[in-house]
C-alpha cells in the first residue's frame, strides 16, 4: 500500500511540475501579446485563448499537488491542536464524505463534455482563432482524476495513522510528528 501512495505522489508531483512549467509559456505568450499590441499596434487573434487555456492547465495540474504538500485551504486553529489520530480521523471524514465523492463526480461529467467536444469538434467561440476546445477539456479530466487518486492516497494515509500503522514505516501524513 505504501508503494501505491508513493506512486500517486509521484504522480500527483509530475503534474504540478508540468503546471509550474506551463507558466513559461504563458508569460510569454503574454508579453508578446503586450508588444505587439503596445509598440507595434498589431495585437494577436489568439493570445486571449492561449492565455486562458494555459492559466487554467497550470491552476489545474496544481490542485493534486497542492493537496499533497497540505496548502488546501482549512481551519488549522483546531486541526492542530488536537492529536495526530484526531487530524487523521478529521482528514478521513473530509476526504471520505466531502472531497472523493465531489471530485470523483466532477471527473466524470468532464469526461463525458470533453468527449462530447471531441466527438463534434467542439471550437471555443471565444475569439478569431477559434481553435477545438477538446484538449483543454481533456487537462480538466486528467488533473481532476490525478486529484481523486491524491485524496485516496491520503484517505489511506489517514487510515493508517489512525490504525497506528504509520510509525512501524515512517509514513505518516505530512506535518503530523508521531
Amino acid at each position: 500500500m505504501v508503494a501505491l501512495i508513493r506512486g500517486i505522489e509521484r504522480l500527483s508531483q509530475s503534474l504540478g511540475v508540468v503546471g509550474a512549467w506551463v507558466m513559461a509559456p504563458l508569460i510569454l505568450s503574454m508579453v508578446y501579446e503586450v508588444l505587439a499590441r503596445h509598440l507595434f499596434d498589431a495585437p494577436t487573434f489568439w493570445a486571449y485563448e492561449v492565455g486562458y487555456m494555459l492559466a487554467g492547465t497550470c491552476y489545474l495540474c496544481g490542485m493534486a499537488y497542492c493537496m499533497k504538500e497540505r496548502g488546501h485551504i482549512r481551519v488549522d486553529f483546531i486541526y492542530d491542536n488536537i492529536g495526530p489520530k484526531g487530524r487523521a480521523a478529521v482528514d478521513i471524514c473530509g476526504f471520505l464524505f466531502l472531497m472523493l465523492p465531489g471530485a470523483i463526480w466532477v471527473t466524470f461529467g468532464l469526461q463525458e463534455y470533453a468527449w462530447e467536444a471531441f466527438e463534434s469538434g467542439e471550437v471555443s467561440g471565444e475569439s478569431a482563432w477559434n481553435p477545438v476546445i477538446w484538449p483543454f477539456r481533456t487537462v480538466w479530466v486528467v488533473a481532476f482524476a490525478v486529484l481523486c487518486l491524491q485524496a485516496f492516497a491520503e484517505l489511506v494515509r489517514s487510515a493508517r495513522v489512525l490504525l497506528g500503522l504509520a510509525r512501524e514505516e515512517g509514513f505518516e501524513p505530512h506535518g503530523v510528528e508521531l
